[in-house]
């Protein structure tokens, strides 16, 4: 009986031996992101149980932020990947070298908008957000001034220094407004539009979200800012209306893309793969109205229902290349009314 008990201790404890090499395999991979801190955990969890032999290690900041760290650190990778970044900082990367093409499996079943287009491709899409008017319906009507209904309308004299929107140097809605209206009238009559809209701007504001939290406080009449910031505030009762512009609507995506010069290629790929899947999308319609998996219905309450339809041919490509030359004229033009930076 002894014997056979000792036998027993043995082979456990070769069976934990053998247990502990395996357990001491787990990939640690580290993933670039800007997704909001609330996200991290939720996509953290649901990646790790169907991948157990991977685990996540965040690296987290504003877009800006993420995007300067990964230039920095070009010549010496430090990420493997990058889960939840703008789709134009990303084709920057792309142009520069720093990242590993790699179709993922799946990637024929998501929304042609939401690929690089490249062959294999070098980023894909998560989920997009887009910019849109928010118009106070009372302060309208104490100032008899009429709903808009394209971007044409907001340049009218009766808008006079009634309207707020994001400062593009430094608000990712911004940009990606300034660079539909670029792409929507041509470069000669988009700036001339801006020259006009300018009259109209009370302040260039550094977020995304508060044009359309003034718009909603009735402290200004128009605000140009966030679709999902426009819809939350009228869900808790702001008296506003959320118009999409006859003429299309600027967006970005949130992309993901494996970083050239990994050590984790595996298990960055297998990540890639499970970034397109159903299940992913369905976590990113927690945050966003649209995302790139088709038939999910993630409009929250009051969203505009036209808005995916409208949203613009945008070239993330040009957005990338001509930033820094776009955001430097609009600077010198218009830059009088920005907002004191905190």
């Amino acid at each position: 009986m002894g014997r056979r008990v000792a036998l027993g201790a043995l082979a456990m404890a070769a069976a934990v031996g053998l247990a502990q090499p395996a357990m001491a395999q787990k990939t640690r991979l580290t993933v670039y992101t800007a997704l909001e801190n609330d996200q991290l955990d939720p996509f953290k969890k649901a990646f790790e149980a169907d991948n157990p032999g991977i685990e996540i290690a965040w690296v987290r900041d504003s877009t800006g932020v993420v995007t300067a760290k990964l230039i920095a650190e070009k010549d010496n990778p430090r990420a493997d990947i990058i889960w939840g970044l703008a789709a134009s900082s990303i084709a920057l990367f792309g142009d520069m070298g720093m990242l590993q093409p790699y179709t993922p499996a799946g990637d024929a079943q998501i929304k042609p908008m939401f690929k690089s287009g490249k062959k294999p491709e070098t980023w894909v899409g998560m989920d997009a957000y887009l910019s849109l008017v928010c118009f106070n319906t009372v302060e309208g009507k104490k100032g008899n001034k009429a709903v808009p209904a394209s971007w044409a309308d907001l340049i009218k004299p009766e808008y006079k220094d009634s309207i707020v929107m994001p400062n593009p140097a430094s608000s990712g809605t911004g940009y990606l407004t300034v660079a539909a209206w670029l792409q929507i009238m041509g470069e000669e009559a988009g700036w001339k539009f801006m020259d006009a809209l300018h009259q109209n701007i009370a302040q260039y504001i550094h977020s995304g979200s508060a044009p359309c939290v003034q718009a909603a406080k009735g402290e200004r009449l128009i605000g140009i800012g966030l679709d999902m910031r426009g819809a939350s505030e009228k869900t808790k009762g702001a008296p506003i209306e959320l118009i999409v512009p006859k003429e299309g609507v600027g967006w970005e995506l949130e992309a993901t893309a494996i970083v050239k010069g990994t050590k984790n290629l595996d298990a960055a790929k297998k990540l890639a793969d499970w970034a397109v899947t159903k299940k992913a999308n369905e976590l990113y319609a927690k945050s966003y109205a649209v995302v790139a998996y088709p038939g999910i219905d993630a409009l929250p309450k009051n969203y505009p229902a036209n808005a995916e339809k409208a949203m613009i041919k945008n070239d993330m490509d040009w957005m990338a290349k001509n930033r820094e030359r776009i955001l430097a004229e609009w600077t010198k033009r218009y830059d009088g009314k920005s907002a004191p930076k905190k």
